[in-house]
């Protein structure tokens, strides 16, 4: 009588996760191409020993450890109970280390604002930020790690979140309230790393959905004794 095959052993599952998480950060910074990502990410799939695993990114640069900075607090007494924003036909910004309101009220006709979240230091509590967008946009970027809750109406407009960074989103985490009306105008809200531009966000989001379905498919693999 034949032995059934076995599946591999945990450490070898884990090793494999592991493996194929570096070779989409390789990928991602064009340290492989389209094809050799392709071919590094069957072969992980398809080892049965740790030493196929490590051989597939052995002659690799080395990889930074990846992970969402921390967001940064700010003392109480520095926290403003409230701020105005207005730009009317012009611009008005909020961007590097800077502490936000507990109540924010921002004001765009005919013009456009932003709101970069990624290197503001909160003090305690929810931060809520309003919006009037008449024939004008705000844009408002958030780290990772922030929790963003929308709640505008758009008329004729729109209330757009966009998630660029996967991950959850801790429960003790700062909170940003985003509420208001925009008119003819549009509130876009991203998640993004700091320093990371919307075209990078994009393709960091891209590949983490290819990392995620090349895992699901090896793990359906592993199920069938593949």
């Amino acid at each position: 009588m034949s032995d059934l095959p076995s599946r591999p052993p945990a450490a070898l599952d884990k090793a494999r996760e592991r493996v194929i998480t570096e070779l989409c950060e390789h990928y991602a910074s064009d340290a492989l191409d389209d094809g050799q990502f392709e071919d590094r990410l069957d072969r992980a799939h398809a080892a049965r020993s740790l030493q196929e695993l490590e051989a597939l990114t052995a002659d690799l640069p080395a990889l930074h450890a990846p992970g969402a900075p921390a967001t940064l607090a700010a003392p109480v007494g520095e926290v403003r109970d409230k701020q105005v924003m207005v730009a009317v036909m012009g611009a008005a910004n909020r961007r590097g280390s800077w502490v936000p309101p507990r109540q924010l009220h921002v004001f765009a006709i005919m013009g456009g604002a932003e709101l970069d979240f990624r290197e503001a230091r909160f003090g305690p509590g929810i931060v809520e930020v309003t919006v009037f967008a008449l024939m004008g946009g705000v844009e408002i970027t958030v780290p990772p790690g922030v929790r963003v809750e929308v709640e505008g109406i758009g008329i004729m407009g729109a209330f757009d979140e966009q998630r660029l960074a996967a991950g959850a989103v801790d429960p003790g985490a700062p909170v940003i309230r985003v509420g208001g009306v925009a008119i003819m105008g549009g509130v876009e809200i991203h998640t993004r790393l700091p320093g990371e531009s919307r075209g990078e966000a994009k393709k960091r989001l891209r590949l983490e959905k290819r990392e995620m379905r090349q895992l699901n498919r090896g793990i359906r693999r592993l199920d069938r004794g593949d």
